[in-house]
C-alpha cells in the first residue's frame, strides 16, 4: 500500500498543525509520511509541547515553517486545521486531495486562563480532539472532503 504524504496547514504552524503532524507520526507512521506547515511561521507554542509530552508525544524538537518550505513536495492530502488557512490556502501542484477540518484555537480558548495550569486544560482537550481526527485516518479524510 502506497504511503500517503498528508500535510497538516495552519496560520501559524505553532500549534494545533503541530499537534496533528506529533499525532500523526506517532500513530499513523506505517501508512503516511506527514509534514506540518503555515501561511506564516509563528514559532513552536511552548504548551502545544507540554500538552502532547503529557500524552507521551515528543514534538518539542519540531520547528514552525513556512508551508513555501515544501513547495517540492507532492502531496496526497492537504489538511487544513483552522478556518484562516483554509481561507487563505495556497494552490497545491498535482492532485492533492484538500480535506477541512477546523480545531479550536488554544491559544485563543486559553487567553483569560487564571493562570497556565488552567490555560493548559484547553490544549490538552484540543489536543484529544485532534488525537481522535488522526487516529480514524485516512478514513476520516473521506467524511471530510
Amino acid at each position: 500500500m502506497k504511503r500517503l504524504k498528508v500535510l497538516f496547514l495552519c496560520t501559524g504552524n505553532s500549534c494545533r498543525s503541530q499537534m496533528a503532524e506529533g499525532w500523526a507520526r506517532a500513530l499513523k507512521s506505517d501508512v503516511m509520511d506527514v509534514w506540518s506547515a503555515g501561511i506564516e511561521t509563528h514559532g513552536l507554542n511552548p504548551l502545544a509541547v507540554r500538552a502532547m509530552a503529557a500524552a507521551g508525544v515528543d514534538i518539542s524538537q519540531h520547528r514552525s515553517q513556512n508551508v513555501a518550505e515544501l513547495a517540492g513536495v507532492k502531496f496526497d492530502v492537504v489538511v487544513t486545521v483552522c478556518d484562516n488557512a483554509r481561507e487563505s490556502c495556497p494552490v497545491f501542484p498535482g492532485t492533492a486531495v484538500m480535506v477541512h477540518h477546523s480545531f479550536p484555537d488554544p491559544p485563543h480558548l486559553a487567553r483569560d486562563a487564571a493562570n497556565e495550569t488552567e490555560a493548559l486544560t484547553h490544549y490538552v482537550r484540543v489536543r484529544d480532539e485532534i488525537r481522535d481526527f488522526v487516529a480514524q485516518m485516512p478514513a476520516s479524510l473521506i467524511r471530510c472532503t
